[in-house]
């Protein structure tokens, strides 16, 4: 076997997509430190993220970086190369990944407090896809979405509407204010009930904190907006089913969420440790067949491309704020941040990720349920 050494793989995996190394294009990555190509082979998507953490590489353009090693499936090339194979194998005998973790901090994604999130997102905290649709500003795809879900609910004055995973209480506050609806918000953060009930004070929403799991109450409506991809696999039946448990008889659930093109039990490595633990991307084959026993699918509406506008609008505002709050965090986190905003901009550009809206009823909407776009 032709002995090729980890840069000279890594150039050419990159090559294949468009990616110069030490190029002078935007997508281009200058590498700073020579050890990086065996760090990458030796740890993948691990690796390439918490490189770029220690400053190891640089980008202009993360999000079109992204865009194209992921159009060109570069993690599809490396395992069918014997050549990376090999690299691979060398590199993770000689090179230990783990050996290059300043520390870790996945769980931080929670523990970092509101004021980066205010700042960060629109005036009402969605921290979810907008809906570009029909607007050109982020506050005005934020709203747009949650209009969008109030009318696939077909909300009425009087209902009673469960948010699972209610996040800072945005579409709880919009539901009751604009539909005269009342609403029960529940979410796992502490800092988000706090302040999910600040903002949501005198208006018919009770927030709480408590697991999805420990609900039994009935309800008209059902919503759960970026919950269901850290529910997990194993568990998406058991979620279908306390919705089904705490849905009315043609009562209507509406699912947001992001979505995979293929069935997984885990996620990136790099997002699962640093961003979202033990998340999971759901493919339309799992949300399926979990809610199969329980409810009629009525709509399923996909706009993924709409997520790279959002990440983008949020980015800007991370970077135009920094100033702000970044004595509240250092250069790594701000590098963390900024991969992880850029990086999922680039997997919605490239198809890679998707962003569903699917309504189900619990018996079927008699006489026929009227989709909404």
């Amino acid at each position: 076997m032709n002995h090729t050494s980890s840069q000279q793989v890594v150039v050419d995996l990159f090559t294949s997509a468009g990616v110069e190394i030490n190029g002078s294009r935007p997508w281009d990555i200058q590498v700073n430190k020579d050890l990086f190509f065996k760090r990458l082979m030796a740890g993948g998507s691990m690796a390439l993220g918490e490189s770029y953490m220690d400053g190891w590489w640089e980008c202009p353009r993360l999000d079109q970086f992204f865009d194209k090693i992921l159009r060109a499936r570069l993690d599809e090339k490396a395992k069918r190369s014997l050549r990376a194979l090999w690299c691979r194998f060398k590199a993770m005998v000689t090179v230990s990944p783990g050996k290059f973790r300043a520390f870790e901090i996945g769980k931080r994604h929670y523990d970092i407090g509101n004021e980066l999130f205010s700042l960060m997102l629109d005036k009402s905290m969605n921290y979810s896809c907008g809906y570009w649709k029909n607007a050109d500003t982020l506050e005005a795809a934020q709203e747009a979405k949650m209009e969008l879900i109030c009318q696939k609910l077909q909300l009425a004055p009087g209902m009673r509407v469960l948010d699972i995973g209610c996040g800072w209480g945005g579409l709880a506050a919009y539901m009751a204010q604009n539909h005269q609806v009342s609403v029960v918000g529940i979410t796992v953060s502490r800092e988000q009930v706090t302040l999910a009930k600040e903002r949501c004070h005198g208006l018919p929403v009770d927030i709480r904190l408590v697991d999805y799991r420990d609900l039994n109450e009935p309800f008209d409506r059902i919503v759960s907006v970026g919950m269901f991809e850290h529910v997990g696999a194993a568990r998406y039946k058991t979620f279908m089913g306390v919705v089904n448990r705490c849905l009315k008889d043609r009562g209507l659930f509406l699912l947001h969420t992001i979505a995979g093109n293929r069935s997984v039990r885990s996620s990136d490595p790099w997002i699962s440790t640093y961003i979202f633990p033990n998340s999971m991307i759901p493919s339309g084959h799992q949300i399926a067949a979990a809610a199969e026993p329980f409810f009629v699918l009525e709509d399923w509406h996909s706009f993924g491309p709409d997520y790279d506008p959002t990440l983008m609008a949020w980015y800007d505002n991370f970077v135009t704020h920094w100033e702000k709050i970044k004595h509240t965090y250092d250069d790594r986190f701000f590098r963390m941040w900024t991969y992880y905003l850029l990086a999922c901009a680039g997997t919605f550009r490239a198809r890679s990720n998707q962003l569903w809206q699917i309504v189900f009823s619990k018996g079927g909407v008699v006489p026929a349920y009227d989709s909404v776009r």
